[in-house]
């Protein structure tokens, strides 16, 4: 028992040594005693600095991802742990007692043991970022035919403009095309038309849906108080911008955009389940089809007497989607392993705007498009970036000064920290995990319930008030994670609830690493085992087809945002869940 408890002893010391070692020193310590002039002194002053000089750079030169400040550390853990050895030989030979000789060695072996795991860390580290780099480089979308000056498009006469698809609080959509498209244009003709049975069984049509008659959507803003300039119109709309390729601005609209000064609003990188503004530009108001019944009040008063609108207005050209999300909803309903692929997408775009520094803030089936890949699987895309935060000064922490400003749009999906922040000189709302948490709500559309924060009645729940108690229970037939994670995302306080990118490698893990990775006892070299089956399964599937399927695409997006902690913190979440009574 003595010797037991000696050996406890030794490796508490050895934990002490890291907690004490992983600490920031004050100024003149090193080891216990003052420090002496010479090379080690002032940790992490040559990066400061700017200097590559020393081992802390060498670290991050290999993108081993350790400070600067902790060399001393790394350097002195292993040294000192040998040292302590051998003196336990020696000790050993000069007769010291049983229990002395026991947390002798059991402190340099505790010490041992935290290099061997930093070493297992930094490898885990190391390889998480070359099958990012590899990915990253894979997943660069391909130049959409549209995304390109061989055609113009940049004129409202250039269009043949179709029937009305849908109309919201600021913008009608209608389908459109052009007498002469790229003939290129085969991504955008690809818009299958939504079938009449359940997805999860649709066989492979032995013959290439014929494409549509109008492959683009022309999305028309509403103008009633930005004015009839092209300036005016795009202080006021430029939120419509964020997700505009690279040169929708190229007519003579960009040549406003250009000009604008720096804090403008941000440009989205291009992201597969995130709407592409194609071309946007300025026009006079046209008389389209249903415009006297669906919005006369917005009409300017050359087409309708009593319109309060402008005659000038901004159009966005996109891709023309069979339908929205709270359509497809309503004519089918997904199996549990769909519905997650669904949310998993969801997830992954909303990762996407965090990482941009920008907030949707207006998330709901209605701004979500939907189209089907060969095996009949919906792929999402957010669309309708209206009401999103993308300042360039204040990215995703907005002030809050006052009940003016805009904390965005729908209500009802308004994250907590949002719907009840309050005013005042220092108030600040995080818009970091909002949007996930409005995923958390969609996800009881998807999985085929009624959305708790929607409609009227006791079970109608206000994100203002509501209780985690209060949340209705998902069926059963949802898998484990995923209804643990619905319940993480829709926490009260956003610093318990997970990052969209944690959240996101949660379903990546449980849809699959079911088999393969044994989470109840995770080990990181059979964590990088499975990551690289993965990395080889996905790269040889990707070739295959010459279209990826949806899941294929989707591990290609996890593989290129893979990163150690997010990982590990993904696979703590789902022990514990699994580990739970």
């Amino acid at each position: 028992m003595a010797v037991r408890q000696a050996l406890g002893r030794g490796l508490q010391l050895g934990r002490a040594l890291l907690l004490r070692f992983t600490a920031k020193p004050g100024p003149g310590y090193v080891w216990g005693r003052p420090e002496r002039p010479g090379p080690a002194a002032g940790w992490g002053r040559g990066e400061r600095r700017g200097q590559a000089a020393g081992p802390g750079a060498e670290s991050r030169r290999r993108g081993l991802g350790l400070p600067d400040r902790y060399r001393f550390f790394r350097q002195s853990v292993a040294g000192l742990a040998a040292r302590l050895q051998r003196q336990f030989a020696v000790r050993a030979r000069a007769g010291a007692g049983p229990c002395g000789r026991a947390v002798f060695l059991a402190f340099g072996l505790g010490l041992g043991l935290i290099e061997e795991k930093q070493a297992e860390g930094r490898r885990a580290v190391s390889a998480c970022q070359e099958i990012q780099a590899i990915f990253t480089q894979k997943n660069k979308l391909l130049p959409d035919p549209l995304d390109t000056r061989r055609w113009q498009g940049f004129r409202l006469e250039e269009y043949l403009i179709g029937q009305s698809i849908g109309k919201g609080c600021s913008a009608a959509v209608y389908e459109a095309t052009m007498p002469v498209l790229p003939q290129s244009l085969e991504v955008v003709k690809s818009v299958r038309p939504l079938p009449d049975r359940d997805p999860d069984v649709i066989p492979r049509e032995e013959e290439p849906a014929s494409p549509p008659a109008f492959p683009l959507a022309i999305k028309m803003m509403w103008n009633i108080s930005a004015g009839s300039s092209s300036e005016a119109i795009f202080s006021t709309m430029s939120q419509e911008l964020v997700p505009a390729s690279r040169v929708a601005l190229a007519g003579e609209y960009g040549a406003v955009t250009y000009r604008r000064s720096k804090g403008g609003p941000k440009q989205l990188a291009p992201h597969p389940n995130i709407i592409r503004v194609f071309r946007a530009f300025t026009s006079s108001v046209p008389l389209l089809p249903g415009a006297l019944v669906d919005y006369p009040d917005v009409l300017p008063p050359r087409l309708h007497p009593e319109g309060l609108g402008h005659g000038r207005t901004l159009f966005l050209v996109m891709k023309n989607y069979p339908c929205t999300l709270r359509q497809y909803l309503r004519e089918h309903t997904p199996s549990p392993r769909l519905a997650t692929v669904m949310i998993l997408q969801l997830l992954e775009a909303v990762d996407h705007l965090v990482q941009q520094g920008v907030a949707h803030r207006d998330l709901k089936s209605d701004n979500i498009l939907v189209e089907l890949d060969a095996d009949g699987c919906p792929w999402l895309v957010i669309t309708d970036f209206g009401c999103c935060l993308a300042d360039e000064r204040t990215g995703l922490q907005l002030p809050f000064t006052s009940w003016y400003v805009d904390r965005g749009g729908n209500g009802c999906l308004m994250a907590p920290e949002v719907s009840t922040a309050c005013p005042g000189p220092k108030a600040v709302i995080d818009y970091s995990k909002a949007d996930a948490w409005a995923v958390g709500a969609l996800a009881y559309e998807i999985f085929g319930l009624s959305n708790p924060f929607y409609g009227q009645g006791g079970a109608h729940l206000e994100s203002r008030s509501y209780q985690e108690a209060q949340l209705p229970e998902l069926p059963k037939s949802v898998p484990l994670d995923a209804r643990q994670l619905v319940r993480s995302l829709l926490q009260r306080e956003a610093g318990k609830r997970p990052s969209a990118r944690v959240a996101a490698n949660i379903l990546h893990l449980s849809l699959w690493g079911e088999h393969t990775l044994a989470l109840r006892n995770l080990k990181l070299d059979k964590m990088i085992g499975w990551l690289l089956q993965q990395s080889a399964a996905t790269l040889l599937a990707d070739r295959r087809t010459e279209k990826s399927c949806v899941e294929t695409k989707m591990k290609m997006l996890f593989l290129a945002n893979l990163e150690y902690e997010a990982l590990c913190q993904a696979a703590l979440l789902l022990c514990s869940w699994r580990a739970a009574p």
